[in-house]
């Protein structure tokens, strides 16, 4: 029996037997020429296969756009990188310059691409080497006549163990056979975890070996509550994974007949449970979960693109949402890109240090073409419904003045076209860097809401690298200084009557959750599949019980023992499945 341990990414059991996916059709890809001769057939080869995959990929969008399930996103991000003319032209120069073959060329170009995307330092863009790969392969599957391979065909339910589970492999399986994933890489931002998210498929990532520890057939459970996979796992094992996997079905089924009851303790307190959304789609799920609103949408997707999103785009995104959530408030977060993010049209910054560089709101002042059609698409998009605008990364009051002389300066120019706009609408701040957390009450008097995102907070307080493995042990939600800052700016956020909501990963997690009742949290902001789950632990306490759990939690000097306590006060309110 083999335990390997990765990143959760959707909660869920599974055990099955596994499928390997061959690391996606690896195509051997030799040197090969043409003579000069050869050189227009080679080009019009390329072009017939693009013109091959856009229709392929056409066609899978339209198919799942119908089906309203997964993030057609993903995939028109795929056709953009195919209709790339920054990728046209390398393989027209390839093929014109070394007389090489389409394959050959195209081979060549992207490989070229991944290299660049290895080279950065920023976590979150590494991962986007794998929709590069992904293209690839469908170009050459059409030059070599391949036919494409998916997941559509299996005669009975298994987990797919990969390398990397691609989207448009993810397009193609069949969800009622697929009942886990796991791979060797991805994160939680990774396209592989949005999908399974979406899907509601239980997943884990991250496990860097796990491809080759299994073989198809082998026994597999997936645990993507606590993140571990089991190989070869032993009958008492699977027999208790079995139960576990029965019940974890049962109790997510229990909770989805809940999700329509309001989210209030025992003694009746209104709590506000929102989803943090990335595409457009997840507000569908949103909704499904007993959302409130949106409490934190993410608008990076919309910068993946060979090219900045106009703001008729954005507009078009904003009010998608909007509409989905049926009267629910949407938070827009402005562009929250790292120092090394590609921005459209090859504007890229490489710095020694990009989590303490250039990224998020000091970016957008860089770019204030971007910045400005960002907030033109937001206060537009405020037409439509409940809108609030939210800047990431604030560290300064300068910074927050700033962000709002241009928000004024754009409705100014709204109102000379006659363009329609909420001219009142709120507008605050992320609170994820301590200089912040610790002058909250001056913050206080320029915004009109909180946002608490503790993911960078824990990691800027305690100095630590989150995605970097030898320093993850001390990464510890439960330290006494950020549980001291939380406090702090909650309570801030309560003497200037402004409203404070957390959009961490604490903040799904039922032992945080609980905490952060206690500490004064009144609306929190979770993945859409956990909504269900933290909302069962509110309905199971008092908050004077909270407030009690609180208090102990911050006597603990030991992060990890707190955690403990936090988890052991926890047991019996949500099902120990879970």
């Amino acid at each position: 029996m083999l335990v390997r341990k990765g990143f959760p990414v959707m909660p869920g059991i599974a055990v099955r037997e596994a499928i390997v996916l061959d690391d996606a059709e690896e195509f051997q890809i030799h040197r090969r020429y043409t003579s000069a001769d050869g050189i227009p057939q080679e080009v019009e080869r390329f072009d017939r296969a693009v013109e091959a995959a856009v229709q392929e990929m056409d066609r899978e969008i339209a198919r799942l756009a119908g089906e309203g399930k997964i993030p057609t996103q993903i995939l028109e991000f795929h056709r953009t990188l195919i209709l790339s003319p920054e990728i046209d032209r390398e393989v027209r120069e390839e093929i014109h310059a070394w007389r090489a073959t389409a394959e050959y060329a195209v081979h060549r170009v992207l490989r070229k691409w991944c290299e660049r995307f290895d080279k950065m330092e920023d976590r979150v863009i590494r991962e986007r080497r794998h929709d590069i790969i992904d293209v690839e392969r469908r170009l050459l599957r059409n030059l070599l006549g391949s036919r494409i391979r998916g997941l559509r065909d299996l005669d009975r339910e298994v987990v797919v163990i990969a390398h990397n589970l691609t989207p448009s492999q993810t397009a193609t399986l069949d969800r009622d056979r697929v009942k886990g994933f796991a791979t060797d890489v991805g994160g939680v931002t990774s396209h592989t975890a949005i999908m399974a998210r979406a899907l509601g498929i239980p997943a884990v990532v991250g496990l860097s070996t796990i491809s080759q520890d299994v073989v198809t057939g082998d026994m597999v459970i997936v645990d993507g509550i606590r993140g571990v996979v089991i190989v070869d796992p032993d009958p008492s094992t699977i027999e208790e994974f079995r139960v576990k996997e029965k019940t974890a079905w049962e109790v997510y089924r229990a909770l989805l007949r809940e999700t329509r009851l309001p989210a209030e303790t025992i003694d009746g307190h209104q709590i506000t449970l929102s989803a943090n959304i990335e595409r457009p789609e997840e507000a569908h799920t949103a909704v499904e979960m007993g959302a409130a609103g949106v409490g934190l949408y993410r608008t990076e997707f919309l910068y993946e693109g060979a090219a900045p999103p106009s703001e008729e785009v954005q507009i078009r995104a904003y009010r998608d949402v909007i509409e989905a959530m049926r009267g629910g408030y949407v938070v827009i977060r402005t562009m929250d890109i790292g120092a090394d993010k590609l921005v459209g049209d090859g504007t890229v910054w490489h710095e020694r240090n990009p989590f303490l560089g250039c990224r998020s709101i000091r970016l957008s002042f860089a770019r204030p073409d971007l910045f400005r059609i960002q907030i033109r698409a937001i206060l537009q998009a405020s037409a439509y419904g409940d809108v609030r605008l939210m800047f990431p990364m604030i560290s300064t009051i300068e910074e927050v003045r700033r962000a709002k002389e241009s928000v004024r300066e754009v409705m100014d120019e709204l109102r000379r076209q006659g363009i329609p706009f909420d001219a009142e609408i709120p507008i605050g701040i992320m609170v994820e860097v301590p200089s912040t957390a610790l002058t909250a009450d001056q913050f206080a008097r320029e915004v009109d809401f909180f946002s608490i995102g503790t993911n960078d907070l824990v990691q800027y307080t305690l100095a630590v690298d989150r995605v970097n493995e030898r320093v993850a042990h001390l990464y510890q939600p439960a330290s006494p200084s950020v549980l001291r800052l939380i406090r702090r700016v909650i309570r801030a956020g309560r003497d200037a009557s402004i409203e404070v909501s957390l959009c961490g990963e604490m903040s799904g997690d039922p032992k945080f959750a609980l905490l952060l009742l206690g500490l004064g949290l009144r609306q929190f902001g979770i993945s859409p599949p956990g909504i269900p789950y933290v909302k069962r632990l509110i309905r199971s306490v008092t908050l004077a019980e909270a407030d009690a759990v609180a208090d102990a939690a911050l006597q603990h000097s030991d992060p990890i023992e707190c955690a403990r306590f936090l988890e052991e006060r926890v047991r019996g309110l949500v099902p120990q499945v879970l």
